[in-house]
């Protein structure tokens, strides 16, 4: 148990931990507060015993409980709200520290770990930490620290009780640690089903198209449905395993109090406990436990704190790219690779490559689906870090630029765009969020959307869908070359940036990819034709391997993957209906 309470203040920042400390300070003074109780029943009952019941008495009675009742009340709000306030505040800040650490690990990460997981640690697990956790601490250490004072209290009135009641601590703690590892394995498996269900809901909502055309309603209904029940399950199963362990503790609890009545009564009848003493011993047996037995059942979700915790942690300490170069600012832009290799999970997609792509120069990539096209890009603009060989930018090392200061020199054309719920201009300005609304409507105007966008409900105000999902492929494309033209890198990197625009749309992409395009240097990502024959240099990439590479002019004189490449693209061109 105190472990996981100090794995939980570690994980806090110094600032959330001084608050936590300072609300325990404040538990502690609750506590003492709520054993001012026991001398106020003390001279009460002494008063009554002495048939010496004044006003003096009973004024100090009520003074001393009024000082109990407000000190406990005022201590008790300053504890809770310090307790919330370190609680919310620390994740607030894992979640932005989170966000921050995801932005620079390797993108194999994202392909070893589901969709699902990662949403799960940010969203469920930091819920959990801002909802239970700060509950928790707040209830086992006002629970415990309660007891402590009002035990020493016991021991100080009568050190014989106190022994007992010691005893009946020491039985308690025995079965709460029980219920402590029973609780181990099943707050594992609680959260790892909660990963699993948010995992299941994004797969069926994203590929809810997919499941309606090819029929697959009900399979995957039955899957949505297993992971529901199964995490219903684990919550049931470890609530249930629980229960007998909270009902023994409260049991021992209950029966702990009984004995100190009866060893009290015992202790007078024997003549070595005088009345004044059992009588307050038998009162304070009712007011014992009241905390504690609060804490032990709340303790059972320290568990789930623990696994949470340690969730966060192990994303935390995911290694990340090396981002700490330098915050260099390249006089130019030609790029270059040398003998550059990378394989993932043993397979080896890139294999001995080396190319050089000078300033202002368009690059095509081209070649067989799987062969490393979108790989490549990769390492070029170290979204993957090489295993062998270097790229360089300008002559330098891309490792030895900070990331920040590499992703500069940088804009991306994806064929899958995503725009963030938001208003169409702040998806427009996302790497400038305070540029004004004539840079936005500029960039607009140059990617051929500025009309469109002006037919909107409410214009560049107009919040879209998530993922743009209340625009056209066509569209969203656009609102993406306009957010690269307000970026203004230059180097623009174009993976099939027109694969799956309607032939209604393609004119007025290609205005804005030539707008976006003008004076940079191009690497770019295509199969059609119209695309690539006016390239400066085309790589025809296979197996991993550069294959072929040259003109369009040059490579049909070749026999090799892209003069079959053009040929069929010809022959498919020329069917008719």
């Amino acid at each position: 148990m105190f472990q996981i309470l100090r794995n939980f203040f570690d994980f806090c920042s110094a600032e959330d931990r001084r608050r936590f400390y300072v609300s325990i300070v404040f538990s502690f003074l609750q506590a003492v507060f709520e054993a001012l109780k026991i001398p106020a029943i003390a001279c009460m009952v002494k008063a009554l015993l002495e048939q010496n019941v004044t006003a003096n008495t009973c004024i100090t009675c009520l003074c001393i409980m009024l000082v109990s009742v407000i000190g406990a009340g005022i201590v008790k709000s300053k504890a809770t709200m310090l307790q919330t306030e370190g609680g919310y505040h620390t994740c607030a800040k894992k979640r932005m520290k989170l966000a921050e650490h995801l932005r620079y690990l390797p993108m194999g990460y994202y392909n070893e770990n589901s969709l699902g997981r990662i949403m799960s640690v940010t969203t469920n697990t930091m819920q959990n930490l801002e909802n239970v956790a700060t509950r928790v601490v707040m209830i086992v250490c006002s629970g415990l620290l309660t007891t402590a004072v009002i035990t020493v209290m016991i021991l100080v009135y009568d050190w014989r009780i106190g022994l007992i009641l010691c005893g009946g601590l020491a039985v308690f703690f025995a079965v709460n640690s029980g219920m402590m590892k029973a609780s181990a394995a099943m707050a594992k498996q609680k959260i790892e089903k909660d990963s699993a269900l948010v995992a299941k809901v994004i797969e069926y909502i994203q590929g809810i198209a997919e499941v309606k055309a090819f029929r697959l309603t009900g399979q995957r209904s039955l899957e949505l449905n297993t992971a529901i029940d199964e995490n219903e399950h684990a919550n049931s199963a470890m609530e249930l395993k629980l229960i007998p362990f909270m009902t023994a503790q409260s049991f021992w609890l209950k029966a702990i109090g009984t004995v100190i009545v009866l060893a009290s009564v015992l202790l007078h009848i024997g003549g070595s406990m005088d009345l004044l003493t059992t009588i307050i011993m038998i009162i304070s047996s009712y007011l014992i436990y009241a905390q504690l037995d609060n804490a032990g059942k709340y303790s059972a979700l320290l568990r789930t704190v623990d696994v949470c915790v340690r969730q966060a942690q192990d994303v935390l300490s995911t290694p990340q790219m090396d981002i700490s170069g330098r915050d260099i600012s390249p006089e130019h832009c030609d790029i270059s690779a040398e003998n550059i290799s990378f394989a993932y999970e043993q397979k080896k997609i890139i294999d001995g490559v080396s190319l050089r792509i000078p300033e202002h120069t368009a690059t095509a990539i081209v070649g067989p689906s799987g062969g490393g096209k979108t790989t490549l890009t990769s390492l070029l603009s170290r979204f993957w870090g090489v295993d062998e060989g270097k790229v360089t930018l300008d002559g330098t090392d891309v490792r030895e630029y900070s990331m920040d200061a590499l992703m500069r020199n940088f804009s991306f054309v994806f064929q899958s765009v995503y725009l963030f719920a938001d208003t169409v201009a702040n998806n427009i300005r996302f790497g400038q969020p305070d540029a004004p609304m004539e840079k936005v409507m500029d960039a607009a105007k140059k990617a051929c959307c500025h009309d469109f966008i002006m037919q909107l409900p409410d214009g560049y105000d107009t919040v879209i869908g998530e993922g743009g999902a209340s625009l056209s492929g066509g569209e969203k494309q656009r609102i993406s070359i306009a957010r690269a033209i307000m970026k203004d890198a230059p180097v623009i990197v174009l993976d099939e940036a027109t694969a799956n625009v309607d032939p209604e749309n393609e004119t007025e992409l290609m205005k804005a990819i030539e707008a976006l395009t003008k004076e940079k240097t191009i690497i770019m990502i295509a199969h059609r034709l119209k695309t690539v024959r006016h390239a400066d240099q085309i790589l025809v990439i296979e197996n991993g391997r550069i294959v072929q590479q040259g003109t369009h002019d040059s490579l049909m004189t070749q026999d090799g993957i892209y003069r079959t490449f053009v040929e069929s693209r010809r022959e498919a061109a020329s069917w008719r209906l």
